[in-house]
């Protein structure tokens, strides 16, 4: 390592250290000269998850492979929309732990390795160009799942970077997968048991760290394994794309519903019960409005930042994710800071007001629903003329007779 580079690493080991001492909530993202980019997101001045890197999809399918076996990853239904958000892979383990799919013990195993092979990434990139990081507030993960110590992750950074470098690897980048170049050549160097076993696995899908999961063994004999054959031009590492999971439409889960008037004001529910959902759509739509029903709390921040509602209802207790947690994360994004976000809940305790002002909500709406107060709200946030907003009072009424019967049986 340069003296240069070595300043690199230096300046970025301080800067993790400084967000340790402040206690830093927030995000530290580092980009280097090369384009790639790392986010590393802090409470209390702990890091509770980290990610970026070249292959985001191939390492969160690799620890769910390793810790949590019991999930068939290519079988999980995630909304594209969901995809696109940077913590995407904390939003999904936080979304099977509170469906009873993994265990807390096993999402602490994966955050830790998660943070263990970015810092070892950095550690590489910093070795070979020049990175630069900022801090941003922009988003704070809520309730974290596990904290890790910067500094024994800093320490655990040097060693493992030291032992591959000692080891003769520097040149050698984990995330490449070793292709067969000259396999007549190695036929002559090896028992056909290892050769065939060579044929089976060297053959540019797997990266080194793919093929250290599935031979069972860690990242560094397989590399040292490789590298004679690697040396020789037998093997050739090379660059592969990542393997994203299968995403489906977020229309399968998500009710959307247009009024005649495609420039009235569009608004969204969010909700987990269907009844309520279907309540509020009749009451919106009837006094033609736009109206958006979603269901899935997972599906909330992606579907609100594509559709980008006028007003929203948001519900207090529901699976995955609460609306105090919701409206949190809609206030951080600037296309939301002004919109009306109003929660509902079955509670009208003075508890429940406060802490919903403090996350932001712009008023409290207490079931059961009625037509009149859910209009009352529309019309006081949405400046709407009387012509856009018709009543159709009786309608609504027998809507709310009907589905609040099925909710209390339910």
């Amino acid at each position: 390592m340069t003296h240069q580079n070595m300043m690199i690493l230096n300046n970025l080991i301080n800067e993790f250290k400084t967000c340790t001492q402040l206690q830093y909530n927030g995000q530290l993202n580092i980009k280097s000269s090369k384009g790639n980019h790392w986010t590393f997101y802090y409470r209390l001045g702990r890091i509770v998850w980290a990610t970026g890197g070249i292959h985001p999809f191939r390492r969160w399918r690799r620890q769910m492979a390793q810790h949590c076996p019991q999930i068939d990853v290519d079988k999980l239904r995630v909304s594209a929309e969901h995809l696109t958000i940077d913590y995407w892979d904390y939003h999904l383990l936080e979304a099977l732990y509170k469906k009873q799919k993994i265990q807390r013990e096993q999402i602490q195993i994966i955050v830790e390795n998660t943070i263990a092979e970015l810092f070892f990434d950095l550690a590489q990139e910093a070795d070979f160009t020049s990175v630069t990081c900022h801090r941003s507030q922009q988003v704070i993960l809520d309730m974290p799942m596990s904290f890790t110590s910067a500094e024994v992750s800093l320490k655990q950074m040097q060693d493992s970077w030291k032992l591959w470098s000692e080891a003769g690897l520097t040149n050698l980048h984990p995330d490449f997968a070793p292709v067969l170049r000259k396999p007549e050549q190695l036929q002559q160097l090896v028992s056909s048991s290892v050769y065939n076993n060579f044929v089976s696995f060297i053959n540019g899908k797997y990266t080194l760290r793919d093929l250290a999961v599935k031979m069972k063994q860690n990242l560094m004999p397989v590399a040292r394994s490789l590298l004679p054959y690697i040396l020789k031009g037998i093997i050739e590492l090379v660059e592969v794309p990542d393997l994203p999971l299968v995403a489906v439409e977020v229309e399968k889960n998500l009710t959307t519903t247009k009024s005649k008037h495609s420039t009235a004001p569009l608004v969204a529910c969010i909700d987990d019960s269907p009844q309520i959902c279907k309540m509020m759509e009749e009451i919106i739509t009837s006094h033609g409005l736009r109206f958006i029903a979603i269901q899935d709390a997972v599906q909330a921040l992606p579907t609100l930042i594509q559709y980008q509602p006028d007003l929203i209802f948001l519900d207090l207790v529901m699976p995955v994710a609460s609306g105090y947690e919701i409206c949190t994360q809609l206030r951080r994004i600037s296309t939301f800071a002004n919109t009306p976000v109003v929660i509902i809940t079955g509670n009208d305790g003075l508890i429940d007001r406060v802490r919903a002002k403090v996350v932001g909500s712009t008023d409290f709406l207490t079931k059961p629903l009625a037509g009149d107060k859910v209009m009352g709200i529309v019309r006081k946030y949405l400046p709407t003329s009387a012509s856009s907003i018709k009543v159709n009072a009786s309608k609504v009424d027998g809507l709310y007779s009907r589905f609040h019967v099925n909710e209390v049986q339910a």
